[in-house]
């Protein structure tokens, strides 16, 4: 049955490497448990319903990838764009939340149709190669980016924007975090180097537990904004479910124009598709998925498979749900079919009855699987010409876009408009797509009016 289904022996893959790979990704995408709710319920949303939303949201939509593409991608609320959803869209605009809802649902259902009409396809095809491979290495960096954060190693800085942590200043909160998670690294990078299967999981796991034997000494310390790292064994309240499922559809548009509407919609809807397309060309790239044309096969039901989870998430409770780019944590640890995807969903669904313990996985403790899997898909740069400026100056706009912008989809826009300028100012018109062209003019049109 199970092999029927995900073809794990023409994948060269078993089940046993399949778990544990289902397992990694969800081990370095259980923050959102934590964040999601945290970031929404700032536009007035019940946080235990958001969170219920959240584990729903992405059991349907990674189970869907699993069924539809066989791919080991999961999904989740996407990061961005639940700050968007909560800060701007409820927040400097005033929207009610309802209405926000309502927006992130009907962009799912456009963008149901678009794949079925093979526009979303279309698009992806259109990415030249080095561009492709630009792609990779950028999301590469920026969840390195990710994981340097949530391990407390890069913190703001007034006068650089980005610094160091002051391991003296803070070593009780901030510092030992950023000592246990390069100890994590360095475990990280060992297993993997001696084969060890499972090695990106068990050093989530190592990690975890050196920081709780912290805690226990009081080498770490809780306080503001540093929580226990002992997980609790409370139950979740089921019943605030019913807190935000199915009110989008009674959201109040009295005061809200057609084009504030319309804006707030293209706005979800840009950024979605490009972070979605962003990660399917990164990771399926470093995994080896794309075939002798550089496209990857069983695109349309896996675009699919995403549009279906952001109108379902809607009707949970959550903000655009989306194909996460920690998916490469669980390609990095050997998944190859939709069966790890079918761990990650049904992880999520469990979650729920635990999610307090799921919650307790500190920031520290993934960041080192976030900054290996960082590594592992940066090498793609080797693949990129330099020999050709053309092709190689707008793939390293676009790699370094990604984590100075904090956002996949600016990165891409980088790439395509400067790909489009170059070729066309050095008179290689010829390599440039009629896709290309509308794609560049659709992002600049993007910045100059949304």
């Amino acid at each position: 049955m199970i092999e029927k289904l995900f073809k794990l022996k023409e994948n060269n893959t078993t089940v046993k490497t399949e778990v544990i790979a289902g397992i990694t990704t969800f081990m370095t995408m259980a923050y959102i448990l934590a964040v999601n709710p945290s970031l929404l319920s700032a536009s007035g949303m019940d946080a235990t319903a958001v969170l219920i939303a959240t584990c729903l949201a992405s059991f349907v939509g990674t189970l869907a990838m699993a069924l539809l593409a066989n791919y080991p991608f999961a999904l989740a609320p996407g990061m961005g764009l639940n700050a968007y959803f909560a800060f701007t869209v409820c927040g400097s605009m005033g929207y009610d939340w309802r209405v926000a809802l309502m927006a992130v649902f009907i962009e799912g259902l456009i963008f149901i149709v678009l794949s079925l009409t093979n526009v979303r396809e279309a698009i992806f095809n259109a990415i030249p190669s080095t561009l492709k491979k630009g792609v990779s290495a950028g999301i590469g960096l920026f969840i390195a980016f990710i994981g340097l954060q949530g391990a407390h190693i890069v913190v703001a800085n007034d006068s650089t924007l980005v610094s160091y942590v002051d391991f003296a200043g803070n070593w009780h909160t901030e510092g030992i975090c950023a000592v246990l998670a390069l100890i994590g690294l360095i475990i990280t990078v060992v297993l993997y180097v001696k084969k060890v299967k499972g090695s990106i999981l068990i050093g989530i796991l190592a990690t975890w537990i050196l920081g709780m034997i912290a805690q226990a000494i009081g080498i770490y310390q809780v306080s503001d904004g540093f929580y226990s790292l002992y997980p609790s064994l409370q139950m979740t309240d089921f019943s605030a479910i019913g807190k935000t499922f199915g009110q989008c559809f009674k959201a109040d548009f009295s005061g809200v124009t057609v084009f504030n509407f319309i804006v707030v919609l293209l706005s979800f809807l840009f950024v979605d598709m490009f972070d979605t397309i962003g990660t399917l060309i990164g990771v399926s790239s470093k995994a080896g998925m794309l075939d002798e044309n550089e496209k990857l096969p069983r695109i349309k039901p896996a675009l699919l498979a995403d549009a279906i989870a952001t109108s379902a998430g809607a009707v949970f409770g959550t903000s655009t749900t989306t194909t996460f780019v920690e998916s490469s944590a669980g390609v990095g640890a050997g998944a190859k079919t939709g069966l790890a995807s079918v761990v990650t969903g049904f992880l999520f669904l469990i979650a729920i009855f635990f999610a307090p313990i799921f919650t307790a996985i500190p920031g520290f403790a993934t960041a080192p699987a976030l900054i290996f899997v960082g590594f592992l898909m940066v090498s793609s740069v080797v693949e990129i010409d330099f020999n050709d400026l053309t092709e190689a100056v707008p793939a390293y706009l676009c790699i370094i876009a990604m984590p100075l912008m904090y956002s996949i989809s600016e990165g891409i826009a980088i790439g395509v408009i400067s790909y489009v300028l170059l070729n066309l100012i050095c008179k290689k018109a010829k390599k440039i797509t009629p896709l290309m062209y509308v794609l560049a003019v659709l992002f600049v049109c993007k910045y100059i009016f949304l």
